[in-house]
């Protein structure tokens, strides 16, 4: 291993993981030394002697204590659900889950051969207050929950017979940071970074693209090197781009003398002839390979992912990609799932945004806090436009830092488009806050000038020069009293984006109120006083180009913030799909007005009995130029399709098919049945995709139908379903996206709630065929298999 470049190697299997807090005294060889609590201080409580591991007595741990995990994690959504009737504000906005105090230890090999090497650990996100100790020493304290940060253990690591290294991580999450669910623990991806002492710098390299054209495009790349050797070096910096396929499409290289403990910084300038431009429908992708040279001898490779594409932001016309109008259809999205809570394996982020894509979302906004890396990177991939957020108005230093991370980190990849600042604070539209956040994107713009800064702001948009500060004015709810429409004509020089909007309160499947459950009906009627529908919403852009876009609030329902309702919901209900990605009516009106390919969709379901010859709203959302409605074969009439709308009938119920017809033109172009089902009859089990890696973290997402004898989801029961599972697989967690449901997550049984829930099933690290079985008193079995390789 001698020969070893760089290593990035993950770190999250082998971890325990300890409940509750743990009193903890550093040791040093002849005895105890000062640490959080003095052994004298202890009576009854277990105490961890975490300096010398080969010294540990295993008494001192009790292992029924602790139990093994791999990450992500998230433990706050394993616990139970609590109403403590509003006495603590962040219980309510958990979704009724405490946090509390928890541990994490992992012991660790580091082979021989790496000494002298630099050796890194880095998290890329604990939530929150985290506090780590390597093999006994105290590292640091990093309290933001959202950004990333590293240790050089170097020092303190024991290589080869030295003995093992053993990593403690304390997190402490009673304080948060935001007003929804934000979890518990080591939530994101840990790694162990080996590099040389000479070596490019975390995030050290930059990518721009400031001369595109078909023909060709100019890329220039700054790296920056360290030297953490004793003496200067003579480095030499080979930069070389590769298209997606691996073939190498231009180089540069240059010289000059790091001395010891200092950086130096590289500029090359590249061009590429007929270059592949990234967009949402064709994300091509580049990178950069860094090759780092001591004299002749190869150091360091560092390898950076981007993209070629123009972004441009007019305050007539709105926002333009690669030189074409391109209007933003965006959503708002916390990161928390059923079943996981923030824990997202890689593939439940790729499996969210896919279903975001398939409704022709082409924007993401990351509300209200830095994006998960993986996130950034599958949006690089699958083509998603991301407005990325900084979590606070802050100017302190560590404000400025936790800016300055989300900005190195982030800066390269090409779905990124815009630098949030900082959402509804309270000092917006006041002199005070005019200076903060202007200071906020002077920095901003000094690390990275070519994307523009937001302001997502639901107040004080023409006071205080607030809005000057920043290149885009976002407008949260700005259609309240046509607030953005009469700032326009007041302002026609600003930039204006629907930086949130809708927030309308739908549960899915529900047609009717239901204030003992907690349910808002479908059609849309509970939308708070300071918002506005979903058709509205995007009507607005459509009528008003000079918006840019909107980022409808919110893609997915969240844990917390429960709205309008408190207890019994634990989630909000501003989804255009539930916790559990099972659309509602929302989303089939926003895929009518982001998708070109003809479809129909009808609400509500036919499923009534009881009220035969009562009138019932029938709604239709589609794209096509007219609809026709039937009945049970009978014509209830043809409607021209209105833009961005939809269509009503009065339906006087009487059980069977009714069916919209839509046609373009004399044809049919798309048609949509919703049946009367017969009762329930089976379950039917449908994965997202039947082949998962064998990687013990790879998962698969299974949703669970309770249909009738025809197939056909039965819209209105609640039956429990049980799941069991033969293979080499986990259970991660189920859902049914009930905002007042408070069955556990990680369990293998769920009530369906209106014929759907989710199971999320999760590869061991040994391939073969895994067997889901789903069950369910009085129903037929369901068998569903995968693979895993």
């Amino acid at each position: 291993m001698t020969d070893i470049n760089r290593l990035k190697e993950n770190f999250d299997k082998g971890w325990k993981f300890h409940l509750g807090d743990l009193p903890i005294m550093h040791a040093v060889k002849g005895g105890m030394t000062g640490g959080l609590t003095d052994c004298e201080d202890i009576e009854d409580g277990e105490w961890l002697k975490i300096a010398y591991f080969d010294e540990r007595e295993s008494s001192q741990i009790d292992p029924a204590a602790w139990k093994e995990v791999v990450l992500p994690h998230d433990w706050c959504v394993e616990g139970d659900y609590l109403n403590d009737g509003g006495k603590v504000k962040h219980h309510k906005s958990h979704g009724y889950l405490a946090a509390g105090v928890g541990c994490y230890r992992k012991v660790f090999d580091i082979p021989q051969e790496l000494e002298g090497k630099k050796i890194s650990l880095e998290f890329d996100g604990v939530f929150r207050n985290s506090t780590v100790w390597v093999n006994g020493h105290l590292l640091g304290i990093h309290a933001s929950g959202y950004t990333g940060f590293t240790y050089d253990i170097s020092d303190i690591a024991r290589y080869g017979s030295e003995g093992k290294n053993v990593v403690f991580v304390k997190v402490d999450a009673r304080d948060y940071e935001g007003w929804w669910y934000e979890g518990a623990g080591i939530y994101r991806h840990t790694w162990l970074t080996v590099t040389d002492r000479l070596h490019v710098e975390r995030y050290g390299t930059y990518v721009t693209t400031p001369e595109v054209s078909e023909e060709q495009a100019g890329i220039a790349i700054v790296t920056t090197v360290r030297n953490e050797y004793d003496a200067a070096k003579a480095c030499r910096l080979v930069t070389k781009i590769y298209d997606i396929h691996g073939k190498i499409v231009g180089e540069s290289a240059s010289s000059m003398e790091i001395s010891f403990q200092q950086q130096g910084v590289f500029e090359h300038f590249v061009r590429i002839d007929k270059p592949a431009l990234w967009s949402p429908e064709s994300p091509s992708l580049y990178y950069v390979m860094s090759e780092v040279y001591d004299e002749d001898q190869l150091r360091d490779t560092y390898r950076t992912i981007f993209g070629i594409r123009t972004i441009e932001f007019k305050a007539d016309a709105g926002f333009f990609l690669n030189g074409k109008h391109y209007p933003i259809k965006g959503t708002c999205n916390h990161q928390d799932f059923a079943g996981v809570g923030v824990a997202l394996p890689d593939q439940l982020i790729a499996y969210k945004l896919r279903l975001l894509k398939e409704m022709g979302c082409n924007a993401y906004r990351s509300a209200h806090h830095p994006a998960t890396p993986e996130l950034l990177d599958l949006c690089d991939q699958m083509g998603m436009l991301v407005v990325d957020e900084n979590r606070k108005l802050d100017v302190s230093p560590s404000g400025i830092e936790e800016l300055k991370h989300l900005l190195y980190r982030d800066r390269n990849h090409p779905s990124v488009i815009i630098w949030s600042l900082e959402n509804e604070e309270i000092l917006e539209g006041t002199i005070m806050g005019a200076r903060m956040v202007k200071t906020l994107a002077s920095i901003t713009r000094s690390i990275d000038p070519t994307r523009p800064t937001l302001a997502a702001m639901n107040h004080g948009w023409n006071d205080g020069g607030y809005s000057d500060g920043v290149d885009i004015v976002g407008y949260n709810y700005g259609q309240r009293e046509d607030q953005d429409i009469r700032d326009h004509e007041k302002y026609p020089n600003r930039i204006m984006l629907g930086s949130e909007s809708a927030s309308c309160t739908v549960t899915r499947g529900i047609y009717e109120r239901d204030d003992i459950q907690g349910y808002c009906p479908e059609y849309g009627i509970h939308i708070p006083e300071w918002s506005c529908s979903v058709e509205k919403a995007w009507r607005d852009v459509v009528e008003n180009p000079f918006l840019s876009g909107v980022f409808i609030w919110t893609g997915f329902d969240y844990r917390g913030e429960p709205t309008p309702y408190e207890w019994p919901n634990i989630n909000s209900h501003f989804g255009v799909m539930d916790t559990c990605g099972f659309p509602k009516d929302n989303y089939y009106y926003l895929k009518s007005a982001w998708t070109d390919e003809p479809m129909v969709h009808i609400m509500p379901h036919w499923n009534w009995p009881g009220r035969e010859g009562q009138i019932i709203d029938v709604w239709v959302y589609s794209n096509c130029e007219r609809i026709e409605l039937f009945l049970n074969g009978k014509s209830l009439g043809e409607q021209e399709m209105p833009r961005a709308s939809h269509l009503e009938w009065k339906v006087s119920y009487e059980p069977g098919e009714l069916t919209a017809i839509g046609r373009n033109g004399s044809t049919e172009a798309a048609r949509k049945v919703a049946a009367t089902t017969d009762a329930p009859y089976a379950v039917k089990l449908v994965p997202d995709r039947t082949q998962i890696q064998a990687d013990g973290c790879d998962v698969a997402v299974m949703r669970a139908y309770v249909v009738d004898a025809h197939g056909r989801v039965v819209p209105t029961v609640d039956n429990e379903l049980h799941f069991s599972m033969e293979g080499n697989a986990n259970i991660l967690g189920v859902g049914n996206g009930n905002p007042s449901s408070h069955e556990p997550d990680k369990a293998n049984q769920r009530k369906a709630f209106n014929g759907s829930c989710l199971l999320i099933i999760q590869s061991l690290e040994e391939a073969g065929e895994i067997v889901i079985k789903s069950t369910s008193h009085g129903l037929i079995d369901s068998v569903c298999t995968i693979t895993s390789f």
